[in-house]
Order: C-alpha cells, then sequence, then structure tokens
C-alpha cells in the first residue's frame, strides 16, 4: 500500500471518530409534556332554575245546591327535589283549608232566602323577582247565599327553595332589632293618610304585634304588608296594603338573610 493510500485510510477513520463523538455529545431533545385533556369541573344548576312555577285550575259545581268554587293552586314542576314537594304540599294544604272555610261557611247558612248562587274564588300571584325566594299571595273572594256580601281574604307564603322551608317575617332582619315598631310606623302613617276609617276604632289592628303583621309579600324593592277586611277599616273600604320601601328598613335588614341581594 503507497505513502498517500495510507494517508487517505487514516484521515478517513479519524472522521469517523470524529462523528460518533459529537453524536455522543449532543444534548437530547426534551419531551414535550403531555397536554392535560380532563374535563373542568361543572358548577351545579341551582334548584330555581330546575323548577318552572305553573297553575294547577280546579272547579266544583254544587248539585244538591247551586254553587260553585273555582281555584287555582301553585306548583313547581321539573324536579323531584324533596324541596319542591314541601312547597307543593304547602301551597296544596292552603287552597284546602281556604275551600274547607267556605264549605263550613256554606254549611252554617239555612236555605237563601231568594235562588242565588254561591261561590268562592282562589287566585295568586308570585310577587317576588326570579331567585330562590317564591313570595305567594292567594287572593280568595267568598259568597254564600243568604250573606248580606262577599267577603275577602288574603293569604301570603313566603318559602325560601333553597333551604326548602318558610321564611318567618323575623327571618328578614338582624336579631333583636325594632323591625316591627319600624314597620308599624311606616304602615300607620301611610294608612293615616287614607279615606278609609282609619280612627281610634281600627288603629290597634296595625300596632306592632306579630298578629297585626302576618301576611306580607317580598318583591324587588319593598316589603309589602297586608290588611285584611275589618283589620284597619271597615268593609267598604276592603283590604288595605301598604308597601314600605327596602331604603326604610335598610337599617334593619340582615345583610345576610332573605333580603341582603335586595339592599346591597
Amino acid at each position: 500500500m503507497n505513502g498517500n493510500r495510507k494517508i487517505s485510510l487514516l484521515m478517513n477513520f479519524i472522521l469517523v471518530i470524529t462523528s460518533a463523538c459529537s453524536a455522543l455529545a449532543a444534548p437530547a431533545t426534551p419531551t414535550a409534556a403531555p397536554t392535560s385533556t380532563s374535563a373542568p369541573t361543572s358548577t351545579p344548576v341551582p334548584l330555581y332554575q330546575q323548577v318552572t312555577l305553573t297553575s294547577v285550575p280546579a272547579q266544583e259545581t254544587g248539585t244538591s245546591s247551586d254553587y260553585k268554587i273555582t281555584t287555582k293552586t301553585p306548583s313547581l314542576t321539573g324536579s323531584n327535589d324533596l324541596r319542591v314537594k314541601t312547597f307543593n304540599d304547602e301551597m296544596i294544604a292552603v287552597v284546602k283549608s281556604a275551600v274547607d272555610d267556605y264549605r263550613q261557611k256554606m254549611s252554617s247558612f239555612g236555605p237563601a232566602p231568594i235562588q242565588t248562587q254561591s261561590t268562592f274564588d282562589l287566585k295568586y300571584e308570585q310577587t317576588a323577582p326570579i331567585g330562590n325566594i317564591l313570595s305567594i299571595q292567594f287572593t280568595m273572594e267568598g259568597y254564600v247565599a243568604g250573606m248580606a256580601h262577599p267577603y275577602h281574604v288574603i293569604r301570603t307564603v313566603n318559602f325560601d327553595l333553597e333551604k326548602g322551608k318558610d321564611i318567618m317575617l323575623s327571618d328578614l332582619f338582624t336579631a333583636n332589632s325594632d323591625y316591627l315598631k319600624t314597620i308599624a310606623d311606616y304602615c300607620v302613617a301611610e294608612l293615616s293618610k287614607r279615606d278609609i276609617g282609619f280612627t281610634d276604632m281600627f288603629k290597634q289592628g296595625a300596632d306592632p304585634t306579630p298578629d297585626n303583621y302576618q301576611e306580607w309579600n317580598i318583591t324587588s324593592n319593598s316589603l309589602v304588608i297586608i290588611f285584611n277586611e275589618y283589620q284597619v277599616a271597615p268593609y267598604v273600604s276592603g283590604p288595605q296594603t301598604v308597601t314600605v320601601p327596602y331604603s326604610e328598613l335598610k337599617r334593619l335588614i340582615d345583610p345576610n338573610g332573605p333580603l341582603g341581594s335586595f339592599v346591597k
């Protein structure tokens, strides 16, 4: 083998060794971390968004005596949650109690002096804005043949759907506050402005006692107080309602209570 050929082979050998060493010294390319594909945690849908307030109508007419009873019962549909059942059962009970009371009145009257139909009509409305609070106002008008005139009754139910129970008036305000006196003072001032016969004979019907303030409803901006027939005025004036703005009660309202979101 001549000298040039030996040199050429030696040079090729050196190149191979150099390339191999460079490959061993080169840093490894990092592998990308796998991307997480786990689904985000879902937020539970509030119960009030799962249900719909519907009306269940009913009608009954008499055969042995001439009477007609019509009712509309509020009912939540869309969920089998126990809280929904609790509300629906209470609504059925309210309507049944009112109808039973009317039947009692019919049975207590003798034959009518003239042929007149006895009637009872019960309706309702939901006064609170969409949310967990159901504030139901029932209005009833009843007449039994032989009565001098029909009678009217307003009944209210305030229900916290999230908690599954009724809301008491005291639940709206901070503990040991003078909420009843504040509400009563406002109502007396408003009733005194009306030409309804709110005289000394009826003023005790607005005194700051729990019995006088059993019927009330929640709205988006005010508390509605209801006084039934004969409570603060004679029959001819009918039931009276007083709207108390939340601004008048703000210092007393419990910020963590049912009205907290309305006064922030």
